[in-house]
């Protein structure tokens, strides 16, 4: 007989959801020449490099203004190079205008893991981005042939972190929130919704950072330690 929600450890797991971007994949792009090509977009000599324009960024993207996000980047950018007349926000259209969204590959580990996943129950992948963004990026991944169910929350009314599009994926495989597992990058959208919505969450974080006042239940410096996580559970 199944136990019920309260009754059953912590450890152990009936499905896994992944996060997308910089959990599963990373850009493989050339953006030195994507960021110069966004400066020839609007007619204006260049000031800085990528690596500035991402210092100068707070917090991770917000999927609802990405536009904004890097605006906010560029407004900063120029100030430090005393560009006033430069328009942010048409360089930041201009930029995302550039990326192309289907030059990504995988993460060192994640075929691994989303193999041993496979293993445990479900696996899903949960991306804040809308579909016609992010469609291109799970086809060069081929990642249908790797997980049951997919749910682009950039398409619903409400994204992570958000309960709503936890609880979709969720529904989708029939089972309990507590015995799911959620891997992602992000404090503020992924740790943070997957707690809202009862799942357990391993936080894949950069460069040692801190989890500061999330609780996340497994904090990992790679997919590596989540496929022992699984293997373990």
């Amino acid at each position: 007989m199944r136990l019920a929600a309260k009754e059953r450890p912590v450890t152990g797991f009936d499905a896994v959801v992944f996060d997308l971007d910089d959990t599963l994949c990373r850009h493989t792009g050339d953006m030195p020449a994507v960021y110069r090509a966004a400066f020839d977009r609007v007619d204006t000599a260049p000031f800085g490099e990528p690596g500035e324009l991402w210092a100068a960024l707070e917090g991770p993207l917000d999927p609802d203004d990405a536009v904004g996000y890097l605006g906010t980047g560029f407004a900063r950018l120029a100030a430090q190079h005393d560009r006033p007349e430069v328009d942010p926000i048409a360089l930041a259209e201009a930029l995302v205008a550039e990326i192309d969204p289907s030059a990504v590959d995988f993460l060192p580990g994640a075929e691994a893991v989303l193999k041993t996943a496979r293993s445990v129950g479900p696996v899903g992948v949960l991306t804040n981005g809308p579909a016609d963004r992010q469609r291109g990026k799970v086809e060069t991944l081929e990642l249908d042939s790797w997980v049951d169910a997919i749910v682009y929350a950039g398409d619903l009314d409400r994204r992570k972190p958000h309960v709503d599009p936890f609880e979709r994926i969720i529904r989708d495989f029939d089972v309990e929130a507590d015995r799911t597992l959620h891997v992602g990058n992000s404090l503020a959208y992924d740790v943070a919704g997957a707690h809202n919505a009862g799942l357990q969450s391993a936080w894949l974080r950069t460069d040692g950072e801190d989890s500061g006042t999330y609780r996340p239940e497994f904090v990992v410096d790679s997919l590596a330690e989540v496929d022992a996580i699984l293997r373990r559970g």
